[in-house]
């Protein structure tokens, strides 16, 4: 089946915007499979920049159609305003060619109260969430007392399900977390009132897409975040609370297990994190400062869901290695190859001391407790001084470049397709 999927290798951020706006260049269809607007995709075309927390990049693509599948969370009013923005910026967004899943789930305003005070009261020990209401609306969806798009068709029906969900939260948030009651009244009107205008997108999604698939049309399967934050695979209990892995396209999007013709990892040249947990690699000089930038530009390492400044440090090959396992990963796109211009020397990660004995690859999954116990070994390569930004040939490329990409194809055993080597759309070199 004509299907391929991009995920992340890291802990997000990993550039996928730009990679799947590339990739939905011969798709007919671009959906996402999980998660909520705690993703941020920032997409450059020509003096335009797109920040895309929920719609897939791909639709900037006048071809394309757009899909949020079942395995999402979303808040309407970022959705809402996502669409108004893409709009007024010419790209047409109609129910024609935006799908939104009648199975997903919808995130409220008490979701993300609750998240806040969940963080707050953890103190010292918070996950570092986004505070969107993520965790909570997932929550609700395992315990099955969740709010479902396909229920706002049924108005009176679905409004009395939102009241009675203000109605539990504000006990959880005055009884347990002692945070101020909210208005149930207003707050159920309100976002009644706001959710409806999604209907006219609201479609069943599984069916479409299976439909899509038996005429032969190609889709392209967009990851949120990164395998180093799903919550099965990734550092637990510092994750997020979806599949962010490639596994995670079959249930999110409500279609059988079938062949899959690409697995895309996207990786940095580096390793960045945002939040808590933790990070073998991290950095804390010189260097992670020239790494993360000053925040002047939008392709500088500061969240583009939150805004707050990335950890930074050398790219981890035992991680990378294991998010390609556990993805299935046929192939790599690197990207920021150019913000390490300018190193003398570039460290890479290529095994661990742990409990005094050298590990080349994990012994364990994901766990943060055992990752804490894991010192970086580090090996050098030299750097390069060469301005990589204006380079579109692969034969073009330093020798030093490709001897640096060379060793992440040898460690980790799949070869490198596409290298970014900047933020404007065109600025990636194919290989």
């Amino acid at each position: 089946m004509p299907i391929s999927v991009a995920v992340g290798m890291q802990w997000g951020d990993e550039g996928k915007g730009r990679a799947v706006d590339l990739l939905s260049e011969n798709v007919e269809i671009v959906a996402r499979f999980n998660g909520g607007d705690n993703a941020g995709h920032t997409v450059t075309v020509g003096d335009k920049i797109f920040k895309l927390h929920v719609i897939p990049s791909g639709i900037i693509h006048a071809h394309t159609i757009g899909v949020l599948g079942n395995g999402l969370v979303l808040y309407p009013g970022t959705l809402l305003q996502e669409i108004k923005t893409l709009q007024e910026a010419g790209i047409e967004i109609s129910p024609k060619r935006l799908w939104i899943s009648d199975a997903a789930h919808l995130i409220t305003p008490a979701h993300r109260l609750l998240d806040q005070a969940q963080e707050a009261a953890l103190g010292k020990s918070s996950i570092g969430t986004t505070g969107r209401g993520i965790g909570p609306a997932y929550m609700d969806k395992s315990s099955r007392r969740g709010l479902r798009t396909g229920e706002l068709l049924q108005s009176e029906e679905f409004k009395k399900k939102v009241r009675q969900h203000f109605i539990d939260a504000n006990e959880m948030l005055t009884v347990y977390y002692h945070q101020p009651a909210i208005d149930i009244q207003t707050m159920t009107e309100e976002f009644t009132a706001l959710a409806s205008q999604l209907a006219a997108y609201i479609k069943p999604v599984g069916t479409l897409v299976r439909a899509a698939l038996k005429s032969g049309k190609n889709i392209l399967a967009e990851a949120a975040q990164g395998t180093l934050l799903d919550l099965d695979q990734g550092t637990y209990p510092f994750v997020t609370s979806s599949c962010t892995t490639s596994a995670g396209i079959f249930s999110g999007l409500g279609i059988g297990i079938q062949p899959v013709e690409r697995v895309i990892g996207i990786t940095k040249a580096f390793q960045t994190r945002v939040g808590s947990g933790p990070f073998p690699t991290e950095l804390f000089d010189a260097t992670a400062t020239f790494l993360r930038g000053s925040g002047s530009n939008p392709w500088d390492e500061f969240g583009t869901t939150t805004g707050r400044p990335r950890r930074v440090g050398w790219i981890d090959l035992v991680l990378l290695k294991y998010a390609i396992e556990v993805n299935g990963v046929t192939e790599l796109f690197l990207t920021k190859m150019d913000i390490l211009s300018g190193l003398e020397t570039i460290k890479y990660c290529s095994a661990y001391q742990k409990d005094g004995k050298t590990i080349c690859e994990l012994d364990f999954s994901g766990s943060a407790t055992e990752m804490e116990r894991c010192l970086p070994v580090y090996q050098s390569t030299p750097g390069w001084k060469d301005d990589l930004r204006l380079i579109r040939k692969w034969s073009d490329l330093p020798n030093v470049v490709l001897d640096y990409i060379k060793i992440i194809e040898d460690f980790c055993g799949v070869p490198v397709t596409q290298v970014s080597v900047g933020s404007e759309r065109n600025a990636v070199i194919k290989r």
